[in-house]
């Protein structure tokens, strides 16, 4: 029984995975804020989910002198993490597409912590001049995205989404 639930902008919430898939999954509501967003992701337990990470067959990608160390996510539509930083690594959709936002290192976004991914890509991207935009993109099942060391990102799962992160270290 894997038990791991994070919130966006604050701790984990310890949730069974059958209670989550049952009640927690669903879309985000367009007033939600971040501390009340729930998605599964991060810190899976290798002992419980030993068998999906057996299977998983990652991309054949690598930074040289650096593993990986996957986390297995799983995420309604309009949910996802504001913007935030951490070292490399790389994102791969199973099912579903996740909209990617990016922005180099030394150019750190204009966002408040504690509003959604969706609220910002409603309130506030859309006013953004155009020197202000972030590189974005949405990978869809099979498509893999690098995220590198240091880099501002922030997504938004656009439809119930299912993904595997390798975090590079």
């Amino acid at each position: 029984m894997a038990r791991t639930t994070y919130q966006a902008t604050t701790e984990a919430v310890d949730v069974p995975f059958r209670e989550f898939v049952d009640h927690v999954l669903r879309p985000q509501s367009m007033d939600a804020l971040g501390s009340d967003t729930l998605y599964f992701f991060g810190d899976n337990n290798f002992t419980e989910w030993h068998s999906l990470f057996e299977h998983y067959r990652p991309p054949r990608y690598f930074l040289p002198h650096t593993s990986g160390a996957y986390s297995f996510g799983i995420a309604g539509p309009g949910t996802g993490v504001p913007f935030h930083w951490h070292g490399p690594g790389y994102s791969e959709v199973i099912y579903g597409r996740k909209r990617w936002f990016l922005y180099p290192a030394d150019k750190e976004p204009h966002f408040h912590p504690n509003h959604t991914t969706l609220s910002w890509v409603r309130d506030v991207y859309p006013f953004l001049p155009s020197e202000e935009r972030p590189i974005e993109c949405t990978i869809r099942p099979g498509e893999v995205l690098y995220f590198p060391d240091h880099w501002w990102h922030a997504t938004l799962n656009l439809d119930t989404s299912v993904f595997i992160s390798t975090f590079l270290g």
